[in-house]
């Protein structure tokens, strides 16, 4: 299965001998195309392992015993097959009978450049995002993590473009089982697997919770989500967007999402043409956006206002609301399993405001979302979540 750009709102383990890691890279390598080495355009099926290396022993969670870094085949922003790489992390011990069960890991805003991937240099917000998946390691899940197609692998990452994150996800947990299928009992993963993310994460497994079941087919068992921060709605916020809208600057957080948000959009949809109505400010920072991770461009925002970056609204680009929903809205029906989902009362990165009408309208339908609020901010709401998010996935997960 595919996820078109378009979907329905309505439906919408023993210690590894080194003889071992390499005769399995080994193989993954050779059986690996050329053309995926020289950035064509893979052509085998959706999760297959292109390449596999051992991860840089600094970019363990804590609890890690053994780490790998794959690239494997999935889809970009225009649903074509593209070249994503992502990270295996197995806990010490054995595996259980039928392997480790799997959390696959949606990771939060890091930037657009290559060197912004959680695979080659760890994830933007390291000390937070270690101390939450070493509370998911203790529990005895292996963690699998893409880094999004794009993000340190050729093309520029969709941000926040749901249908493409989702297949990465869930082609993410395929390419791990497929890798660690050739490597020893003892370190192989199940087919059981929920999706947690958080920011930009959360809601990529939020999305990604729609659509998991489909497009994991018969090799996979998903069981659930949690997001936590999900940007819900974002697609309404910006269209009011335009020249001195909104008139003072925002804060940088948020005008980081929006540079990026803009970067990929007109990567994927030139139609729409961005470019066209772009400010000499407004090109500078989109193309900085490109090529800088979230800290350091975030340092360079403070004070600036994305109302000086357009020349006439965006809504006036033709069919720009549409695009932008079929781009970036949440599914708002036809979830097969229940998820979680919690935020901060003091997010000012996705403040409550957009997300509770999110969930008061999945409610109101009677999808199965479970939600928590914490007097906590975005970063925060992660760590306040476990006392809920642990149980929560151990029923899904028997």
């Amino acid at each position: 299965m595919r996820l078109r750009r378009r979907h329905r709102r309505h439906r919408s383990v023993a210690v590894l001998g080194a003889a071992a890691l390499c005769t399995a890279a080994t193989v993954v390598a050779a059986a690996a195309p050329a053309s995926a080495a020289a950035g064509a355009r893979p052509t085998r099926p959706d999760g297959t392992v292109l390449s596999a290396a051992p991860l840089d022993r600094a970019l363990w969670v804590p609890g890690t015993a053994h780490g790998y870094r794959l690239t494997y085949v999935s889809r970009d922003g225009s649903g074509a097959k593209a070249v994503t790489s992502g990270e295996v992390l197995l806990p010490a011990g054995p595996a259980p009978r039928g392997g480790w069960p799997v959390v696959s890991w949606a990771h939060g805003t890091s930037g657009l450049a290559d060197a912004c991937a959680p695979s080659r240099v760890g994830p933007a917000e390291k000390a937070r995002d270690f101390s939450y998946l070493a509370a998911w390691m203790q529990q005895g899940y292996a963690i699998v993590g893409t880094d999004y197609a794009g993000l340190g692998t050729p093309g520029l990452p969709a941000y926040l473009n749901g249908a493409s994150e989702a297949h990465n996800i869930v082609d993410m947990v395929t390419a791990a089982r497929a890798y660690t299928g050739r490597l020893p009992t003892s370190l192989h993963l199940a087919g059981t697997y929920v999706i947690i993310g958080q920011s930009q994460g959360g809601g990529a497994a939020i999305y990604t919770a729609r659509y998991a079941t489909s497009l994991g087919g018969p090799g996979l068992s998903y069981r659930g989500a949690v997001g936590t921060g999900t940007p819900a709605n974002v697609e309404k916020v910006l269209l009011p967007l335009g020249p001195k809208s909104p008139p003072v600057a925002l804060t940088p957080g948020i005008t980081s999402y929006i540079a990026y948000i803009f970067a990929s959009l007109r990567h994927v949809h030139p139609e729409l043409g961005i470019d066209g109505i772009l400010t000499p400010e407004g090109r500078t920072y989109l193309a900085m956006a490109e090529q800088q991770c979230v800290d350091p461009f975030e340092a360079r925002l403070d004070g600036v206002n994305v109302g000086d970056w357009f020349t006439r609204p965006v809504a006036t680009l033709p069919n720009f609301a549409q695009t932008l929903s079929d781009y970036m809205a949440m599914p708002t029906g036809g979830f097969d399993e229940p998820f979680f989902m919690a935020n901060g009362l003091e997010d000012t990165d996705v403040p409550f405001a957009i997300v509770a009408p999110y969930v008061a309208q999945l409610e109101a339908i009677g999808e199965p979302v479970e939600f928590h609020t914490y007097p906590t901010d975005h970063n925060g709401t992660m760590a306040a979540s476990l006392p809920d998010s642990i149980p929560f996935v151990r029923d899904r997960m028997r």
